[in-house]
């Protein structure tokens, strides 16, 4: 009897490509589920842990502050020394004339890595603790619709190139900022390798499981008080 309930709350899945209707299993991680008559893939199994996702999120965090409060480097020239942040970059650039290059780097560079790891923050880590976020869906969203618009990689391949240009009219040391910067680069794409839709609603599954019980539990607690 048990193993027919469980049968039926397994839920369907239709394969995108013939339209095959198929009931989902459990697999393990980095498993691929593949549909029985076109062998298209339809989902995989677990990519990773929900800690490992939320210590990742945060180290990431934790170097975006150091990269966007300290200066990326300090050029130095005939006993004059310059260093400037992230955020004074793009100021410079909108003194210069160059607003809309400004805004771009500003947007792609500090906005659009901030809003990713506040929202990725702001849902995991109520999860953690068997609790659903208010707003986990417009989170989600955020995070989706903001992920097409990072481009740290491209900002610091243009950095690279600028300095190497630079090293042959002045000194050049980078600061903390630029190591901090690189470190950003390796953990967001860790982190963006390793989410998975299908684990955040899993996680998210799990999460009102545990909220379900725990006001059943409450309930009884009042009810045996009474």
């Amino acid at each position: 009897m048990k193993a027919a309930d469980a049968a039926v709350r397994r839920q369907w899945i239709a394969c995108e490509q013939c339209d095959l209707l198929q009931h989902e299993v459990e697999l393990p991680a980095r498993a691929v589920a593949c549909c029985r008559r076109c062998d298209a893939v339809l989902y995989r199994g677990p990519r990773t842990r929900l800690d490992t996702m939320i210590a990742l999120a945060l180290a990431c965090a934790i170097m975006f502050l150091v990269t966007n409060l300290f200066p990326i480097a300090t050029l130095s020239t005939q006993g004059i020394a310059v260093s400037t942040t992230l955020f004074g970059s793009a100021q410079l650039l909108a003194e210069q004339g160059r607003p809309v290059v400004a805004v771009l780097m500003f947007v792609t560079t500090i906005l659009v890595p901030a809003l990713e790891l506040s929202a990725l923050l702001y849902m995991l880590l109520p999860l953690r603790f068997g609790r659903v976020p208010s707003g986990m869906t417009t989170a989600f969203r955020m995070l989706l619709a903001a992920h097409p618009w990072s481009m740290l990689e491209v900002f610091l391949l243009g950095l690279l190139v600028t300095l190497v240009k630079l090293s042959e009219l002045a000194s050049i040391v980078p600061g903390i900022a630029f190591w901090s910067f690189c470190g950003v680069i390796v953990l967001f794409s860790w982190l963006s390798a390793s989410f998975s839709t299908r684990d955040l609603w899993r996680w998210t599954e799990d999460a009102r499981q545990a909220q379900a019980s725990r006001a059943q539990a409450r309930a009884g607690s009042a009810e045996a008080l009474r």
